[in-house]
């Protein structure tokens, strides 16, 4: 009798613990980008390019951004440090310094988080005209 009441025991902890880990899994914040990919169309060598992607939290635990990872120097960031709560929204600006760059330029950058969806691929493209330089 003790034996068939351990194994009941026993049953009861492992199925708390499948629930309780399904909860914790599915607790997790979202990255939304309005506009994962921008275009800043034709400009000539030298002109800074700023762009914001405007992101929101469609979890259900704060987001915490926690890096972005460029290919080039000449795409600078910033971030927000702290965390964005459930359906809050934030903003990521990106500056992209043309000087010494000619011709279409695609640049990716990966947004890092906390998130169940990161890393999030964001990006921007346009054509650098050497012959529109003054």
């Amino acid at each position: 009798m003790v034996f068939y009441e351990t194994i009941k025991l026993q049953r009861l902890i492992v199925g708390a613990f499948f629930i309780l880990s399904s909860l914790i899994c599915h607790s997790q914040a979202k990255i939304k980008f309005e506009q994962k990919t921008q275009n800043f169309g034709k400009t000539k060598p030298g002109d800074l390019i700023e762009f914001d992607y405007v992101f929101s939290n469609n979890g259900n635990q704060p987001l915490i951004v926690k890096n972005i990872e460029v290919s080039c120097s000449c795409t600078k960031y910033v971030f927000p440090v702290q965390p964005i709560a459930t359906k809050e929204k934030d903003t990521i600006r990106v500056t992209f310094d043309t000087n010494h760059k000619i011709g279409y330029q695609d640049r990716i950058l990966l947004v890092y988080s906390n998130a169940e969806n990161s890393p999030t691929k964001i990006r921007f493209k346009g054509m650098v005209d050497h012959k529109s330089e003054k």
